[in-house]
Formats: structure tokens, sequence, C-alpha cells
């Protein structure tokens, strides 16, 4: 593997890829060509014999704060976002799909894209800092991957309520909620993902590839209708003008299409 694939920064200790989310200045936000960067990591982690389990977690402040919104700009057209919801999704796709188990360890916020990386996860691992978000309708949009996998992990009234209110949990909220599987105290997050790693590794990795086809079965109905849906959101007056507000730190004033 290469200890690098753009701000994805890769190191294998005792059996286990342990990926840090390394843009600390921007809160470790996903610029667009994030999507095939993890992409590349996971091919060259499931080729390689070394990695039994891939540990994933945020340097600096926080886990993710979610998709860059610079980069949103660049979206012009339907074909456009269409493409750039394939590649979020192709990468998500991937994620959930990798074939050796995966854990997030997770601090400070979780929002967005950061928060569904978490769904496509096997296990979370949250300390007491922990902040879970799926803030998209402040900008016109949904989270398209939460829609989808959210309902799988979360109870549907606690998803609702972040979706409609984009109020964010806690990590006892979150654990209480079905995002998360443990909660430590603060900064011991990635002691403990490594811990829990250390036994996965210990485990037969045929038996555990294939309960986790199994476990994964179905999961990627709905799909291709969340990427429509959120490529056609992203052309709406109300995203651009979400958009526009969030830029210039002021109140949207949405028009409802």
């Amino acid at each position: 593997m290469d200890e690098r694939y753009g701000m994805l920064a890769v190191a294998v200790k005792d059996s286990a890829a342990v990926v840090t989310l390394d843009r600390p200045e921007k809160l470790n936000a996903l610029p667009f060509e994030f999507w095939t960067d993890l992409q590349r990591l996971l091919a060259d982690a499931a080729a390689d014999p070394r990695v039994r389990v891939l540990v994933v977690h945020g340097a600096g402040r926080c886990f993710c704060a979610g998709g860059d919104i610079e980069g949103f700009g660049g979206l012009d057209d339907i074909p456009a976002r269409r493409r750039y919801q394939d590649l979020a999704f192709a990468a998500f796709r991937a994620f959930e799909t990798f074939p050796k188990p995966t854990i997030a360890a997770v601090h400070g916020f979780a929002l967005g894209g950061g928060c569904e990386l978490t769904m496509v996860t096997d296990i979370v691992v949250a300390d007491s800092t922990a902040q879970f978000g799926t803030p998209e309708a402040a900008v016109g949009l949904m989270p398209g991957l939460g829609v989808v996998r959210g309902p799988a992990n979360t109870n549907l009234h606690w998803l609702k309520h972040m979706i409609f209110t984009g109020e964010r949990l806690n990590a006892e909220e979150a654990r209480l909620a079905g995002l998360v599987t443990t909660v430590t105290p603060e900064g011991q997050h990635l002691d403990e993902a490594l811990r829990l790693a250390g036994l996965i590794a210990a485990k037969p990795a045929l038996a555990l590839q294939v309960a986790k086809r199994i476990l994964n079965r179905g999961s990627a109905e709905g799909y291709d209708y969340s990427v429509e849906a959120t490529a056609l959101l992203h052309g709406s007056h109300d995203q651009q003008e979400g958009v526009a507000a969030f830029k210039e730190r002021r109140s949207p004033r949405f028009q409802d299409r």
C-alpha cells in the first residue's frame, strides 16, 4: 500500500490499516478527489495480505465536517452533479463491501459525508466529544447515502429527527440511536478501535468475509434512486441559496423551489 492517497494517510500496524483523514486545517472536509482516492486505497488494502482490519479516524479537532462545500460551485449542470453523486456513492459502496472488517474511530464532528462514512463501516467507536449530524437540508439537499443506509443502522425516528431538524446527536445519543457501537472517554476512541481490531485480526479472515457479505446483503437497494434525486436537488434554487448563505455566513432565504 502507498502511504498517502490525497488527504488519506495510511499506516499498517499489527494487521490493521490505520487510515487518517488528514486535512485538519479544513476539519477534514472531503474534496471532490477524495472519492476516487478512497477507492484506490480500498483496492490496495483489499489486496495487501498484511491488512486484516481497516480503522479510519480523523486528524486534528474532529473526524470529518462533511463534504467540502467550496467544491459545489463546480457542479454546473445535471451531468456534472450526477457524476459527482456517482463517484461518492461508488466510494461509499466500495467501503461498505470492502471484504475485511472496518472500524470508525470518531471524535468531534462527524457531519454530512463524515457521518455517512461511519454508516458504511462495520463498527463505530466514538469518544465523549463526538457529535453526529446530517445538516444537508440547511443547504437545500438531503443526505443521499444517509437516506439509503441510515435506516439499517439507526432508529427511524432518530434519523428523521437528524435529517429534518439538522440537530446533532452527542456520542451517547448516537449510541442509543444505533449510529455508535461503543462510547469511550475523551481521547480514547482510537485506542479502543485498535483493541477491537486486534480481536478481529485474530479471527479467521474467510469466516468474517463470508459473514460480512451475508450481513450486508441487499444493502445497495435505493442507491441509484438516491443518486438521481440528490443530483436534481443540487440544481434547485434553494440549494444554490443555501450554499450562498453558508459562504456569506447569513440566514438562507428559501423559496421552496
